[in-house]
């Protein structure tokens, strides 16, 4: 039994922010970090480690370093099983190319992502890479708020993700949008076998560091 990711649907289910979080395969946890500081937007950044912390902790070592209305991203990372899991905190929204540099070498990247606070309002997204190519992409409330209601991607993967949610009866006008996010989550997570330790991920330390502009 896994926790896999329908939780993340929950309001403020990681930070008040929202969420953003990476699930690997053929990355270890090195490389993964390594990567993400390798795919932030703008200035160039610099890793430093702050040792093993709780999501907690991170967040009262960032302000207590940065201030209240700090830059800085972050990210916690672990393995479970199969998968190697990257958590970003901090100023993490818009920070982020994700595409090419973190899929490269035939890595398998999952993005979930859901700005919780912007107040456009921004959807929650889902995207897959592998190996530089987008495999399947879209708005998790399948609804036209923020550009295509439909799913992109490889013209194989997409499809069959596209048909999944058809049969979990999306998209639905009539659907809360919480409702239609935990719904679409949930196909993903079963279609791809996608999984992310709620406990760890909320409670326990695990190793941590902030990217810094260099």
């Amino acid at each position: 039994m896994t926790d896999g990711t329908t939780w993340l649907a929950a309001p403020q289910s990681i930070t008040h922010g929202g969420y953003s979080v990476l699930l690997t395969r053929g990355l270890g946890e090195e490389e993964l970090v390594s990567r993400l500081a390798g795919a932030v937007c703008g200035e160039r950044r610099v890793l430093r480690s702050l040792g093993e912390l709780t999501g907690a902790d991170l967040l009262g070592e960032l302000e207590d370093e940065y201030g209240e209305f700090h830059e800085e991203a972050a990210v916690r990372v672990g393995r479970d099983g199969e998968w190697v899991f990257a958590v970003l905190y901090g100023l993490w929204q818009g920070e982020f190319e994700i595409t090419p540099p973190v899929s490269r070498d035939g890595a398998h990247v999952f993005h979930l992502e859901f700005d919780e606070d912007n107040g456009k309002p921004v959807p929650p997204w889902f995207h897959y890479f592998h190996d530089e190519r987008l495999m399947c992409g879209f708005n998790l409330r399948l609804d036209h708020s923020w550009g295509s209601a439909g799913v992109d991607g490889d013209p194989e993967v997409a499809p069959q993700v596209e048909r999944l949610l058809g049969e979990a009866g999306l998209p639905d006008e009539n659907l809360p949008y919480r409702d239609a996010h935990r719904t679409s989550l949930h196909v993903v997570e079963r279609h791809f076998g996608l999984s992310l330790p709620r406990a760890r991920v909320l409670e326990e330390p695990l190793p941590s560091v902030v990217l810094e502009t260099a």
